[in-house]
């Protein structure tokens, strides 16, 4: 990560890997950097002021919490700028991005469990809004691997990847529940008792707080606490959206190798139709095109799949996490069903 101290870089490492779900997580942090409380404190805010942290949050499972999630491509043939507009309206797409395809803009999107509408309806008023009458709706058959971790030096260093075959077992999320993700998806606060702060909105126990958040984490409704970085800052100025068209007999061998290098953040199997017919998508970060270029050349003669694509984000539209069980998803569809 260029421009960063040695400290600063371990701090951003541990960041992403995830804090700890206690009392004062900023001491504990310190303590692995031999540097106070107060001092942690003062780099992360110095780190968030010069764009190289984006939030440190938990990330919460979209499909643990009911949402019906898919990746969507549209074809814009008019002004793409105030298409994107139009879409990231709905509080629902987290990623926008231009892409060089004639599937141009790729955006992610979900919706609630109690949508009126539903994703598909959704996406078809607002393929309908924008004039966008050509357009895919990628759903995940299987994930391979998510989770943004941007502390390699190679793009081809590799981790151990746990298989997970078993789907998570069906979740019955409280009201109370529904409240405290609510709350807690907010950036936390810089102070020594981040979590105290949660719980006093809550009207809760600062402890008790910490229980259900471990609880959570352990039933796979949370992934991680943990930080996302603005990638281009963080020295990460290429990205790829690699699809490869992957015979269904081999999709889990080749999506499992994928997923072990550390500079593939994402790997998912999606659906196919007659107007998309690669199957397996792996997102890679890079610091230069060309560096990703030769990565996934030698990815292809690796894996034996020679029908491949790159698709490089040429303009972001919007990267935001979702706010779930927001009341702007209920204005929204209020909206749309009175067009």
């Amino acid at each position: 990560m260029i421009g960063l101290s040695e400290k600063e870089k371990l701090l951003l490492k541990l960041l992403q890997e995830g804090i700890n779900l206690e009392i004062r997580p900023f001491k504990t942090l310190g303590e692995k950097l031999d540097l106070s409380e107060k001092e942690i404190l003062s780099l992360i805010q110095k780190l968030k002021e010069e764009k190289i942290i984006r939030q440190i949050s938990p990330i919460y499972d979209t499909k643990s919490l009911g949402y019906d999630t898919a990746l969507v491509a549209f074809k814009v043939k008019g002004n793409i700028e105030s298409v994107a507009e139009i879409i990231n309206s709905h509080p629902g797409v987290s990623h926008n991005y231009e892409r060089n395809n004639s599937f141009n803009l790729w955006f992610t999107i979900a919706v609630p469990p109690d949508s009126r509408l539903g994703l598909e309806r959704t996406v078809s008023l607002l393929a309908k809004i924008t004039n966008s009458n050509d357009f895919v709706i990628l759903k995940t058959v299987k994930l391979y691997k998510i989770g943004v971790k941007l502390d390699f030096n190679n793009l081809k260093e590799k981790e151990v990847i746990r298989k997970n075959e078993d789907e998570q077992n069906n979740i019955v999320l409280t009201e109370d529940d529904k409240k405290i993700i609510k709350i807690t998806q907010d950036d936390i606060p810089m102070v020594e008792e981040p979590f105290r702060i949660y719980a006093d909105k809550l009207g809760m126990e600062q402890e008790d707080l910490l229980k259900k958040l471990t609880s959570y984490k352990e039933k796979g409704i949370m992934r991680r606490f943990s930080a996302i970085l603005y990638h281009r800052k963080a020295g990460f100025k290429a990205n790829g959206m690699t699809v490869w068209k992957v015979p269904e007999d081999r999709s889990d061998e080749v999506g499992y190798k994928l997923a072990s290098y550390r500079s593939i953040t994402h790997c998912y199997k999606r659906t196919t139709n007659e107007k998309w017919q690669y199957n397996i998508f792996s997102m890679i970060h890079s610091k230069s095109k060309d560096e990703l270029d030769q990565f996934v050349r030698e990815l292809s003669q690796e894996i034996g799949i020679n029908d491949y694509m790159i698709l490089y984000s040429t303009k972001e539209f919007k990267k935001k996490r979702i706010r779930y069980f927001s009341d702007e998803f209920y204005k929204w569809e209020d909206i749309a069903l009175r067009k």
